[in-house]
Parts: C-alpha cells; sequence; structure tokens
C-alpha cells in the first residue's frame, strides 16, 4: 500500500493488518514509516518508495519477490505552487498517476487479486489537457492540476480493467473515493488566499476522519464488487459516511480519453505494459 504512514494510509493499514493481512507500507520516509508500524501492529513490513522518482519505483517493482493479493494505489498530493517532480512532471500528476501507473504495470505480473487506486470525486471539476500535462504552456491552476490528477486515476482504472478482461486475467482494478476527509493533504504552510479560509470551516462541519474515510477504501479492496467499480461514501453527495458504488462523470467514462492517456503515460515513464490494448467500442 502506497501512503500508508498518515492520513486514509495508515487507516486502511491498520485495519488489513488487525484483519491478519500481511501489509507492506511503501513510503517515502522510513522512519515514519516505521513508526505507524510499530503502532498499528500485525504483520507489517516496510519498503522504501518515493513516487516522485521513476528510479524508486523501478528499485522498488524490482525487489519485489512474491505474489501480491492487493495493490492499493493511495498515495497522494495536492501541490500549492507549480512543483515538478524528480523526472520533470508536474508534481500532482506525476505521484498521483504516473507513479501509480508506472509501480502498477511493473508490479502486474505478480498481482493476483485486485489493484484499487484512490481517486475522487474531484475528478467531475477535470479538465485533462494531454497536450499539456505538464503545464508548461498554460498558467498553472493548482485544484485543476489535483483535480486532473484524479481523473487520470479514474481513466487508468478502468483501461486497466478493460486491459485485464481483454487478457483474460482474473485480477480486478477498482476505484476509491474516500470523501471529504480532514487530513494533511488540505493542510499546507505559506500565504492562504481566500478559497483557504472558505475550505476550513466547511472541512470542521463537512469532513469526516480518515478512520471513515478509509471504509470505501476497504470496500473496493475486499467486497465483491465487479472489475472498473468505484466505491465512495454513501451519504451527502457521496462526501462522508458509509460507502457504496456511485458514478463517475462522463470524461472518466470515456475509453478513447483513457486509451489516449494510457498510451501517454507510457511514453511518459518509459513503461511499457504488458497487457495489449483492448478493443474500442
Amino acid at each position: 500500500m502506497t501512503g500508508a504512514s498518515s492520513g486514509i494510509g495508515r487507516s486502511v493499514a491498520q485495519a488489513l493488518a488487525g484483519a491478519g493481512a500481511h501489509v507492506v507500507l511503501a513510503v517515502r520516509d522510513l522512519a515514519k514509516g516505521r513508526a505507524v508500524a510499530a503502532a498499528i501492529g500485525g504483520r507489517t513490513e516496510v519498503r522504501a518508495l518515493d513516487l516522485a522518482r521513476l528510479d524508486s519505483v523501478r528499485s522498488f517493482a524490482a525487489a519485489w519477490d512474491g505474489p501480491i493479493d492487493l495493490l492499493i494505489n493511495n498515495a497522494g498530493v495536492s501541490e500549492q505552487t507549480l512543483t515538478r517532480t524528480a523526472d520533470g512532471f508536474e508534481a500532482d500528476f506525476g505521484v498521483n498517476h504516473l507513479g501509480h501507473f508506472a509501480l502498477t504495470n511493473l508490479l502486474l505480473e505478480q498481482i493476483t487479486g485486485r489493484v484499487v487506486t484512490v481517486a475522487s470525486q474531484a475528478e467531475r471539476m477535470a479538465r485533462l489537457d494531454l497536450d499539456d500535462l505538464n503545464w508548461t504552456a498554460r498558467p498553472f491552476q493548482r485544484s485543476r492540476a489535483y483535480n486532473d490528477s484524479k481523473l487520470a486515476n479514474l481513466l487508468f482504472s478502468a483501461e486497466l480493467q478493460r486491459r485485464l478482461t481483454a487478457s483474460g486475467s482474473p485480477v480486478k482494478a477498482i476505484a476509491a473515493h474516500p470523501g471529504l476527509v480532514n487530513t494533511a493533504i488540505y493542510q499546507h504552510d505559506g500565504p492562504r488566499g481566500l478559497a483557504d479560509f472558505a475550505w476550513a470551516p466547511l472541512l470542521r462541519l463537512v469532513a469526516q476522519d480518515a478512520d471513515h474515510g478509509a471504509l470505501p477504501v476497504l470496500f473496493a479492496a475486499t467486497a465483491d464488487v465487479p472489475g472498473d467499480s468505484f466505491a465512495g461514501p454513501r451519504h451527502l453527495a457521496h462526501m462522508r459516511g458509509g460507502f457504496q458504488l456511485i458514478g463517475r462523470s462522463a470524461a472518466a467514462s470515456d475509453p478513447a480519453l483513457a486509451g489516449r492517456l494510457w498510451i501517454v503515460s507510457e511514453q511518459l515513464t518509459g513503461v511499457r505494459s504488458a497487457l495489449a490494448p483492448a478493443a474500442r467500442p
């Protein structure tokens, strides 16, 4: 599980370890990961993974030995200014999508159960520009960059399922939306604008804690649901409380857009999928 040392990731890891699973915390900060592993107990293991560095992703995958019942692509960032990964990608897109795209495809031959990718209903406000994914020709918009990365997560999960199905694989690809959760992704230092101050009372009023935000992710990870499902909270426009299967935007349901994103992701990461392209409707 990526991003397992805080927030939703920690809560999911704790629940899975408590249920008897052997949980590998794939984290950027090993010391923090080890502290979390010691605190949550159970059968845990900590390995270094920095999704902002493709060399780290490749090293993690190359060192892996043995089957993976469940891969949870959970780690995410929401940068306040234009920030780039070690490989030159805009950070939200590079970490949230490209890092997980590369990781999943490099590990795919060892995955036996399912791949859960943590997305968000923020995808409904996305306008993914495949011609300028790195924000070199446009003024950077932090909310849109995050929204675009979450749309990419959903498109990736859907295209992964199409390719798995076409190859005859029993592995399922499922996405999950944790709802509005008061975690570190909404907390940042530095100057704050009007939108930031507007978020503060909304978070206090509406946001749920990480343990409740983990429920849709756990549902996606363990329930008997079809591949290409999207799980989210049950209440308040799927922003909090419980879990159920939910819908997605027209863009997130576009197989042509998903196929184009997949090809671009292969080109950017240099990771070629072993899965053949699926037939298009």
